[in-house]
């Protein structure tokens, strides 16, 4: 009895983190993409250079392969050491997700005012050679937000001695169109506009956070229900 109760999570087990792994693959496969065709696409930040959309996705591919594979390793050779090096990484990873959420929360205030002065001296490397990535994602950010500067257009003054901003600001864009009067940029601030954005998708962001949740609980069951039907079908067997 015991040992048929093992095959059933073995193979539940198996699957899951099958998925878990192929789930990687794709995510480091999006990460390998952006880097190689977008450079450090959506880096906005000038204190973490690094912090780019492709890299963010190519560790975070990387470390949930790691994680599956480790547990289709432990759930198909049965063994105690693996499946709980598998429950611990992922508990870890749960207990460090639940961290950064309460304390996203807790400093709401702090990091508003953080991230739009971080925001502010990043935008002194727009169009300069080595970043790209900044360029572009305040080109995309600006174009498709329909907004200018972090906290309005004035922003841009100091990096361009009070001449213009990029051309991506206008109203409607055409080459050097940065240089024409105020009246033809857009007026609405980034920062401002993306935050209500997200508030307003809010719903999607807790949905996916909520999965994102439900499917590492499910792990950490697998994980656990298996390691102890390992130990009860070794128990039997001796």
């Amino acid at each position: 009895m015991a040992r048929g109760c093992l095959q059933g999570v073995k193979y539940l087990m198996f699957a899951f983190n099958l998925l878990f792994w192929l789930g990687g693959c794709g995510i480091l496969g999006v990460g390998i993409w952006l880097a190689a065709t977008q450079g450090n696409f959506a880096t906005l930040s000038s204190s973490f250079p690094s912090l780019s959309a492709a890299n963010l996705l190519i560790v975070t591919g990387t470390f949930v392969m790691a994680i599956g594979f480790v547990g289709c390793i432990g759930a198909i050779k049965e063994n105690k050491c693996l499946l709980l090096t598998f429950f611990v990484l992922l508990l870890l990873v749960f207990l460090l997700e639940a961290s950064l959420a309460i304390l996203f929360f807790a400093y709401t205030d702090k990091i508003d005012r953080y991230a739009q002065r971080d925001l502010k001296k990043g935008l002194h490397l727009y169009g300069t050679p080595g970043n790209v990535g900044l360029t572009n994602a305040w080109s995309i950010i600006q174009t498709d937000f329909r907004c200018c500067g972090v906290s309005n257009y004035t922003d841009w003054f100091e990096v361009y001695n009070a001449t213009r901003v990029p051309d991506s600001c206008c109203l409607e864009f055409s080459d050097s169109c940065g240089l024409h009067a105020p009246g033809t940029w857009w007026k609405a601030p980034c920062y401002e506009t993306v935050k209500v954005w997200l508030q307003e998708n809010l719903l999607a962001v807790g949905v996916f956070g909520l999965c994102t949740a439900l499917v590492q609980i499910l792990g950490l069951t697998f994980a656990m229900t298996m390691y102890c039907q390992v130990v009860k079908a070794d128990t039997y067997c001796a």
